[in-house]
């Protein structure tokens, strides 16, 4: 028996040696078992008494990002793309505004000019401007639009979402000895990781970079989800120029016409560029390739309270089409598709254009 009992501790030793390192002992109840079997005065010990290895866990699968997830991915990616093209651009601009061009700004910014014509004849030829904004004239015809909206160099104006400035670098030496420019923006010093931050402080180093020019331009901080201007009758005129798609879009363009509409003095002007749609164009379609239909902005604004005073053509492009992969983006000047078919592109030109005038009855 003695014998038995030795060739089989002889059998087991080596599995125990291969057994799991890991300490088995700290399961209360294996602990209780094995205790049990060691003061057993015949105990049977066979091969398959002895612990066997544990088996190691398979490494966890990652984790497939949610569509949520990847497209705050994209978002953030397309964003950090932007601010860098953006920091070399403002650099340059920077570097191009010499002494010179600073004085000849404050020239443009200290004249009384008679009417808008005589304005605007030195302004659209200041050195001021970006080289880039300045050869978009043929599409955008900046002194027929402003004519069509009656402006006039001792008026308040406001101007909603200024971008990059193309209307900015035109209205502000225009207005700053005899009217008052205001323009909105959102907050610079919001989030960073804020597509609205980023535009917020694209603005101020715009206006900072010439302050002769914009030191009288008037700031005010909007809140991009829910738009308030904080002025009651107090503006001639508020130009919007090719936005109300994002305000229809993001369900908010009743409530920006309510707040342009308060903004006014009666009589005062809401002047809209904005790319148009077919005429039998879904509006909630057509927003998201960046277009609304005519009529549609049209019943809007007079749902607002407003009077629709006229209609220009002069930022009509027959050759647009609107069925472009990116929407209107596609187009100049974005050209969102790169060097695919850019010439085609090129060719088209901007996008044709509803450009209207509504007025805030006097009573």
């Amino acid at each position: 028996m003695k014998r038995r009992l030795l060739a089989l501790a002889l059998l087991a030793a080596p599995m125990l040696a291969c057994g799991s390192s890991t300490p088995e002992a700290e399961n209360p109840e294996t602990s209780a078992t094995e205790t049990t079997t060691t003061t057993n005065p015949t105990p049977t010990a066979t091969p398959e008494a002895a612990p066997t290895a544990t088996p190691t866990a398979a490494p966890a699968a990652a984790k497939e990002p949610s569509p949520e997830e990847l497209k705050k991915a994209k978002a953030a990616q397309e964003l950090a793309a932007d601010r860098t093209k953006w920091e070399a651009e403002a650099k340059a601009e920077d570097t191009r505004f010499t002494p010179e061009i600073h004085a000849e700004a404050k020239k443009l910014a200290d004249a009384k000019h008679a009417s808008l014509d005589a304005a605007l004849k030195v302004v659209l030829a200041g050195k001021h401007r970006v080289a880039k904004n300045a050869e978009r004239d043929k599409y955008r015809h900046p002194q027929e639009t402003l004519k069509f909206f009656g402006l006039t160099p001792k008026q308040t104006v406001l101007e909603y979402g200024p971008g990059e400035g193309w209307w900015t670098e035109i209205l502000a030496p225009t207005l700053a000895t005899q009217g008052k420019l205001l323009v909105t923006t959102t907050d610079p010093k919001g989030p960073a990781d804020a597509r609205s931050t980023f535009y917020g402080q694209r603005l101020v180093r715009f206006l900072d970079r010439a302050p002769e020019l914009y030191s009288k331009v008037d700031r005010i901080v909007i809140d991009g989800k829910s738009p308030k201007f904080g002025l009651e009758n107090k503006v001639d005129l508020v130009i919007v120029m090719r936005s109300l798609h994002g305000l229809h879009r993001d369900k908010l363009l009743p409530g920006f016409l309510a707040e342009v509409f308060k903004a006014l003095k009666p009589g005062g002007v809401l002047g809209v560029e904005q790319h148009r749609a077919k005429a039998d164009a879904d509006p909630d379609k057509s927003a998201e390739q960046g277009y609304l239909p005519e009529a549609f902005v049209i019943k809007q604004a007079e749902a607002a309270g407003f009077k629709l005073e006229g209609k220009s053509e002069v930022n009509a492009n027959a050759k647009d089409t609107k069925d472009y992969p990116e929407g209107v983006w596609t187009l100049p000047p974005t050209l969102e598709l790169g060097d695919k078919d850019k010439d085609k592109y090129l060719a088209i030109g901007e996008s044709d254009r509803m450009t209207l005038k509504f007025v805030k009855p006097k009573k």
